[in-house]
């Protein structure tokens, strides 16, 4: 995988991670009722959920790649429109009333691993966006397994970074969070990250082949 598209696709993948969504929320709200001592069983859980998810994509992926080389190309810039699409959404969706967290119940870090698990695993829109996403990455002239070991490790390893962070920092990032201005920062940001990344891995794409 060339070093640059790697690169383009951990930008694309911190920016994603760090919108505020149902498995973020999830995190923060057993943080905040559990304390730091489930925060490595949330991202544990978000990690596994992550690879399940991502596993389950990639594999479909790689059945289209080598049964038409032309299906995953009409795929990608399917994919890269689903993008633009996403963003553009955000972009016009973005809270103005801040963000409320929900609240959990006493349960032990079994539990927040299972459920963290099983909420980002079973996401039916988080499958649907590992297609689209995958493939702006991948070069389907190239041994496809490789590429699919370095992007599932990235986004995972990402992924549980990523909800860590947010358990160990709940206290403050529920102070950020409950301020409208803020989400509403963040959450246009991202959509225009969305936006950014469907047009330049389409350029790329464009520019490799």
């Amino acid at each position: 995988m060339p070093f640059d598209l790697w690169l383009t696709f951990v930008a694309a993948s911190i920016a994603l991670l760090l919108i505020p969504g149902p498995t973020v929320l999830l995190v923060l709200s057993y943080a905040l009722s559990k304390g730091r001592s489930v925060a490595v069983a949330s991202a544990a859980g978000v990690a596994l959920g992550d690879l399940v998810a991502m596993s389950a994509s990639l594999a479909g992926l790689g059945a289209l790649v080598l049964t038409s080389a032309t299906l995953f190309t009409a795929l990608k810039w399917a994919g890269a429109v689903y993008l633009v699409w996403l963003g553009i959404k955000l972009l016009r969706s973005a809270p103005s009333g801040g963000m409320s967290l929900p609240q959990s119940a006493d349960i032990t870090g079994k539990q927040v691993f299972g459920h963290a698990a099983a909420v980002t695993a079973l996401n039916p829109k988080s499958i649907a966006f590992f297609v689209a996403f995958v493939p702006q990455f991948l070069t389907p002239d190239a041994p496809l397994l490789p590429q699919f070991i370095i992007l599932i490790a990235t986004f995972v390893s990402l992924a549980a970074l990523n909800a860590l962070a947010y358990a160990l920092l709940a206290d403050r990032l529920r102070r950020i969070i409950d301020r409208p201005s803020v989400i509403t920062w963040i959450t246009r940001a991202g959509g225009a990250a969305l936006i950014t990344m469907g047009i330049l891995t389409a350029t790329l794409r464009r520019s490799t082949t």
